[in-house]
């Protein structure tokens, strides 16, 4: 049934995005439609429920449904150095660029629970930059951004980590970054000094500083062209001349009304420069 979508189908979600904006001011209208119908139709599973009307009512009249069906639109699968030959460009052909700055500003766009931002602080850390830069981590899940700032995550995730971030090009013991607590790992405080996590939606919000790196992976494939183009507008507004864009693997430029503001710099890692 989901992989079909009837007209009456389609006016149920679109009803149901437009209730959820005006009522809490989330704003899901522009997200890729095969996506959103997966999740709409995972939580009328789960509610015990049989019609997408009947998952408006309770969303309209219940804020906890509310806040299950937010969840389900907020993707948060990440892990430390995720795609390792990615940190691995980051380490040896972006920091080399961008080390005589006298300050980095580095922007990690939807960060989730954070695995990848403190990473990044681990990379800069080796580096001998991490002192003279700024890491802001934003997503829209409130609750997500409170795990990041904890800086915590799972022992059963740590073998494949250190794995990533040997393939990443780290040298070190990457013990020395953590500290394991019963069956959960505690990031080193120093990392978390200069990142700030704030909430910021990439739907309605507005660029809120000039960024020498921007990490925007796996955020775009969620969207639909519109507002695809749209982020892009924002990404590159927030991108200072000559800076960084990172992109997933699955994502790109192309087709967008700001393709020909950017260069390749490295396309196997969907590394770009913005050029003018």
């Amino acid at each position: 049934m989901q992989n079909q979508i009837s007209e009456l189908e389609k006016i149920e979600i679109e009803l149901l995005l437009e209730a959820i904006y005006r009522y809490y001011g989330y704003d899901f209208r522009n997200y890729a439609l095969p996506f959103i119908q997966r999740r709409i139709w995972f939580r009328v599973r789960n509610e015990k429920l049989s019609t997408i009307s009947a998952l408006q009512e309770k969303v309209l009249h219940n804020p906890e449904v509310m806040e299950r069906l937010f969840a389900d639109f907020s993707i948060n699968v990440t892990e430390m150095f995720r795609d390792p030959s990615f940190f691995k460009s980051i380490r040896t052909k972006v920091i080399p660029l961008l080390r005589e700055n006298p300050s980095i500003r580095i922007w990690h766009v939807g960060c989730s629970t954070g695995e990848e931002v403190y990473s990044m602080a681990i990379l800069l850390y080796e580096e001998g930059i991490y002192e003279k830069t700024q890491i802001y981590a934003t997503d829209i899940n409130t609750h997500i951004l409170e795990k990041a700032k904890q800086g915590i995550c799972s022992i059963d995730g740590m073998q494949l980590y250190t794995k990533n971030y040997f393939e990443s090009g780290g040298e070190r013991a990457f013990s020395e970054y953590y500290k394991a607590v019963g069956n959960r790992v505690v990031f080193q405080s120093f990392l978390k000094k200069n990142i700030v996590f704030a909430e910021h939606s990439l739907v309605s919000d507005q660029s809120f500083n000039e960024f020498d790196l921007i990490i925007c992976r796996n955020v775009l494939i969620y969207f639909n062209k519109n507002l695809q183009n749209k982020v892009h507008q924002l990404l590159y507004e927030s991108l200072r001349l000559r800076g960084f864009l990172g992109l997933g693997k699955r994502e790109g430029i192309g087709f967008s009304s700001y393709e020909n503001f950017f260069e390749g710099f490295d396309s196997k890692e969907k590394l770009y420069r913005k050029w003018k």
